[in-house]
């Protein structure tokens, strides 16, 4: 299991999350608009959950149906960061509705 940063965190990016996490595994660089979390570093403490002032964080399981695609987009930000971003700001530009 890892945890899944979703849409709620584009633009907002309090970055709670980062400064509970105690492995740092959650990252964002200066041209990204949300954070992201690593699947393979995550090792499940919800400490990033709680931390998070605008409920954008769950656990993979938990992830509601409407944001599913927010556990691609966690994985493939660490696979093709451009393709990432490009997917975000569809999302955040066309007003698509997601948790």
């Amino acid at each position: 299991m890892t945890y899944v940063v979703t849409a709620a965190c584009i633009d907002v990016m309090d970055k709670s999350c980062i400064e509970v996490c105690p492995v740092d595994c959650i990252y964002i660089e200066d041209d990204d608009r949300m954070c992201y979390v690593h699947p393979d570093e995550c090792i499940d403490c919800a400490a990033c959950e709680s931390a998070c002032p605008v409920g954008a964080i769950f656990a993979d399981t938990d992830v509601p149906s409407e944001a599913e695609e927010f556990t691609a987009i966690n994985l493939q930000w660490f696979e093709d960061k451009d393709a990432t971003r490009q997917r975000i700001n569809d999302i955040a530009e066309g007003g698509i509705s997601v948790t």
